[in-house]
C-alpha cells in the first residue's frame, strides 16, 4: 500500500467510487432541472430538489485551468516528474479536480479535450479518475508500487578503476565532493515494513498501523523504522567506480555520523548514492569513510546519511 491520501467513501459518495471500479464514470443528475451536480450530495446544487440520480457519462470535456507543481504538495507525492494539477469541466457542465497524465507540458493548453483515464492506485481495486489528451492512447492505469526491475548487467562495460591499498596517492585520489550515479531502485511497502517490525519488535504504531497513523500520525501515514532503511543499503547496488585491492580483510567498523533526516512512507521508492569522503592510515589498517546517501525516489533531501567506516588490513 501506499501512502497517499486515498478518498473515503460515504453512503453518498460510494456509488461514484464503485461506478469507477466498476469502469463507470456516474454523476447525479437532477429530474427536476435536468442539470448535474458533482461532487456527490443529497441535493442538487442548482435547484436543491431531492430528485437526484446517478447516471453514466462519458467523461469527455476540456481542460479548465492547470498548474505544474515542481515541488511536491506532499512528500508522499515526490517522484522524478512533477505533478500536473487540473480542473476538468466535463460536458455536463461540472468541474472536476483531477491530474493530468501521459501529457509533457508542452502538450498542454486550456482549453484543449481531454478525456478520463481510470488510474488504478491500491491493491483492493481503488481507483482514481486522470485525465489526459483527447488524442492519446491511454485509457487506464496501474498506479499500485511494484518493485522496479533490476537493472540489466552490461557485460561490455568498461572494467572499473583498480587501486592498491599500498598506493597512497592513488587512494587519496578517491576522496570527492562529487556522489556517484544513483543505485538501483527498491520499494518499500508496508509488507516489508511489518516484517521487520517483526524481527526486530519494534511495533509502534507509526510503523505498523496504517489506519491510526493516517489519523494521528505527523506523516499522514506509516512510515519504515530508521534501522530498516539503514540496512537496506546492502540491497541498493552503488557503482563507485573503483575497486580497492591488495587487502587480507575488509570489516564495516561502524558510522561516523548516522542521521535519518527525512521520513520514507510506505509505498516509497528507495534509491542511494556515495562518495568517498576521507581514506587515512591508522593502527589497525586503512580506514575509508563513505558517506552513504539514501533518498526516496525523487526526493531531494535524504532518508538516511550514514558515513560508513570501512577498515581494509
Amino acid at each position: 500500500m501506499s501512502n497517499k491520501p486515498m478518498p473515503i467513501q460515504t453512503a453518498i459518495s460510494a456509488p461514484f467510487w464503485d461506478g469507477l471500479k466498476a469502469g463507470k464514470i456516474l454523476l447525479q443528475h437532477c429530474s427536476a432541472c435536468a442539470k448535474w451536480t458533482f461532487y456527490p450530495r443529497r441535493h442538487c446544487s442548482h435547484c436543491l430538489s431531492d430528485q437526484v440520480e446517478f447516471r453514466e457519462v462519458t467523461g469527455a470535456g476540456t481542460l479548465y485551468t492547470y498548474t505544474v507543481a515542481r515541488i511536491p504538495t506532499l512528500p508522499e507525492f515526490a517522484g522524478p516528474e512533477p505533478q500536473l494539477l487540473a480542473v476538468v469541466e466535463l460536458d455536463e457542465g461540472v468541474r472536476v479536480n483531477t491530474t493530468l497524465v501521459g501529457l509533457q507540458e508542452s502538450d498542454i493548453e486550456i482549453g484543449m479535450r481531454v478525456k478520463p483515464v481510470r488510474a488504478r492506485v491500491s491493491e483492493d481495486g481503488t481507483v482514481l479518475l486522470r485525465f489526459t489528451g483527447a488524442n492519446v492512447d491511454l485509457v487506464e492505469l496501474d498506479e499500485v508500487p511494484q518493485q522496479p526491475e533490476a537493472p540489466v548487467v552490461d557485460a561490455d562495460a568498461a572494467a572499473v578503476r583498480q587501486v592498491a591499498l599500498t598506493d597512497e596517492a592513488g587512494l587519496q585520489a578517491l576522496v570527492s565532493e562529487e556522489f556517484s550515479p544513483w543505485s538501483n531502485q527498491l520499494l518499500v511497502d508496508q509488507a516489508m515494513i511489518n516484517q521487520f517490525a517483526e524481527l526486530s519488535g519494534d511495533n509502534y504504531w507509526i510503523h505498523t498501523d496504517p489506519e491510526r497513523a493516517r489519523k494521528e500520525g505527523p506523516f499522514g501515514g506509516t512510515i519504515a523504522h530508521g534501522a530498516l532503511v539503514q540496512v537496506l543499503t546492502s540491497k541498493l547496488q552503488l557503482d563507485l567506480g573503483f575497486e580497492i585491492t591488495g587487502f587480507t580483510n575488509m570489516v564495516n567498523y561502524g558510522s561516523q555520523r548516522l542521521r535519518f533526516p527525512s521520513p520514507v512512507p510506505a509505498g516509497s521508492l528507495i534509491h542511494s548514492r556515495a562518495r568517498v569522503k576521507s581514506i587515512e592510515k591508522v593502527r589497525s589498517g586503512t580506514q575509508m569513510v563513505l558517506e552513504m546517501n539514501i533518498h526516496v525516489v525523487g526526493q531531494e533531501r535524504p532518508a538516511v546519511i550514514n558515513d560508513l567506516i570501512i577498515l581494509y588490513m
